[in-house]
């Protein structure tokens, strides 16, 4: 395959389509895509749609990397930590169309959006890092705070719980869910519907929200840096 992200512009809204055939991994591929197609969104003052494959969001960061050159873990690590701090101050709207699982990044990626909807059954959201060795980075921690019900965050991230798609709505990950015959007429008309919004209130608004956010997640991304710079040392 030789991308794995599409970009289609119609009518103020730009759709971001991840597909790489299997679990849309968050690359080092990826990612260079994912933020290509953003500056085309951006310089097209576009309401922005991220969607995945059928059945698969992102089931998260590629694991074939970790088991490669520490310089590319580094690299791809801060990629995805920087692609949420870009998302959740982009200046124009983004929806997430989850069209089937969410795990780890791939939730982180979900999490960093302005409107989610999934699908209501087939898919699983799910903050796995602790059940396969790993632990939640902190910028990944941030993301979560600014979603997840006070209720269900310890669960999530600490407690590595899954969960189902009406579990998802009640703890934060999604704000909906449709069947998934429904889910591009719905984001469509989300798509829409925000487009209405007056851009300069809508951005200045998000900023004030979403302050606290931003600030603690430059901390955070240059303490992940220096915990993913020791932990690739300490491989090499």
């Amino acid at each position: 395959m030789d991308s794995f992200v599409s970009y289609a512009f119609e009518n103020g809204i730009a759709t971001i389509s991840m597909d790489d055939g299997k679990a849309n991994a968050i690359g080092l591929k990826m990612l260079a895509e994912l933020n290509a197609a953003l500056d085309r969104a951006e310089a097209d003052k576009a309401v922005v749609v991220i969607a995945g494959r059928p059945g698969m969001f992102s089931a998260g960061f590629d694991l074939k990397v970790f088991k490669g050159d520490p310089a590319d873990q580094l690299r791809m690590l801060t990629g995805g930590a920087r692609l949420a701090e870009r998302l959740l101050a982009f200046p124009q709207p983004v929806i997430a169309a989850c069209t089937g699982h969410a795990i780890a990044m791939g939730a982180f990626l979900l999490m960093s959006t302005d409107l989610r909807i999934g699908i209501d059954e087939g898919a699983r959201f799910h903050v796995n890092e602790v059940q396969i060795g790993m632990t939640v980075p902190h910028f990944a921690l941030e993301v979560c705070k600014q979603r997840l019900s006070p209720a269900y965050l310890h669960a999530a991230a600490v407690t590595s719980q899954p969960y189902t798609p009406a579990e998802a709505v009640v703890a934060g990950f999604v704000d909906a869910i449709v069947p998934a015959t429904e889910l591009e007429g719905a984001v469509k008309a989300q798509a829409e519907r925000l487009k209405a919004l007056v851009p300069h209130s809508f951005v200045a608004t998000k900023q004030r929200l979403r302050s606290a956010t931003m600030a603690a997640m430059s901390s955070a991304i240059e303490a992940d840096i220096k915990d993913w710079t020791a932990l690739g040392q300490g491989r090499s």
